[in-house]
């Protein structure tokens, strides 16, 4: 059994350690709920985008947009998307285990260059043999900086050259990796192809709608495609920063708890010992004066 000195420590220690997670808690559900109505009001908007360019796809094999075109996948550009601190659970492991398994599974006959957002990921990544070297996208290390000040228009300038890279045929395949936001308690590991642009599924077919185009399709869709490749570029980041407050959430709320509990064993095992320590002084007493009697 440890020393009442020991477990004063521990307790004192576990006490403390409570104090912060609790903290931490705290400002994780004030963030979460900003990001949260941030996400929420950029997905319809994000969505319709994309349902758009998905009925309009099937039309744009006569157009000289390189968004659009569909090659053969010899060069891969993973984006994984998590953030530049822990303490937020499986978070980032789960995006590191997603694009680990992608590229062993899906693209393992692929050249694969890994592009991260979030110092974890980079951290991670950086000495492996798929880490972008550096070249037209910049530098890797750099984008962690986009947490600093999360805007469309920080996201569209990082996305601008990927989307050149990708119509000057450095790659032929743009796949973001990232958890999408459900809940503060959920977050759900999300691939999703951005490049090139994809047609509408067929079963989906029988929803196609008609547009009428002012000014010309080409002319309007050479606008569109940019800008809704960059939105869900800004939504995938925008999903990403509320699924780590809400993790980061959840993980500090169950590491109180479990500080907690600790703290009630020690305190009853403090307890337990002191109680043993004044029963032995109290025989030691009574024993000394019995000597002294006899």
């Amino acid at each position: 059994m440890p020393s009442l000195k020991e477990t004063r420590t521990r307790i004192t220690s576990v006490n403390s350690t409570m104090q912060i997670t609790s903290a931490m808690k705290m400002v994780s559900a004030a963030k979460l709920k900003k990001a949260q109505d941030k996400i929420t009001q950029m997905r319809p908007y994000a969505s319709k985008l994309e349902e758009m360019l998905s009925h309009l796809a099937g039309t744009m094999a006569d157009m000289e947009n390189p968004l659009v075109v569909d090659r053969p996948v010899k060069r891969v550009l993973l984006i994984p998307i998590n953030s530049n601190r822990g303490l937020c659970g499986a978070f980032n492991a789960n995006v590191i285990k997603g694009v680990t398994k992608l590229i062993e599974n899906d693209y393992s006959d692929a050249q694969v260059t890994l592009f991260p957002f979030g110092k974890k990921a980079y951290d991670w990544f950086k000495k492996s043999e798929w880490m972008y070297a550096g070249g037209s996208l910049g530098n890797p290390e750099n984008n962690a900086q986009i947490y600093d000040d999360l805007s469309y228009e920080n996201a569209a300038s990082r996305f601008e050259p990927i989307m050149d890279a990708f119509a000057a045929g450095e790659f032929d395949e743009v796949v973001v990796v990232y958890n999408r936001f459900k809940n503060a308690a959920t977050q759900i590991t999300t691939v999703e192809k951005v490049l090139p642009v994809s047609p509408m599924e067929e079963e989906d077919a029988s929803h196609e709608v008609d547009y009428i185009f002012q000014p010309d399709q080409e002319e309007l869709l050479a606008d569109l495609i940019p800008s809704a490749l960059k939105t869900s570029f800004y939504k995938a980041l925008l999903d990403s920063n509320a699924s780590e407050h809400g993790a980061r959430m959840t993980a500090m709320h169950k590491a109180t708890d479990n500080a907690s509990d600790m703290l009630s064993e020690l305190k009853l095992t403090y307890n337990k010992a002191r109680q043993a320590a004044i029963t032995t002084e109290i025989l030691e007493i009574v024993g000394g004066a019995e000597a002294l009697k006899g």
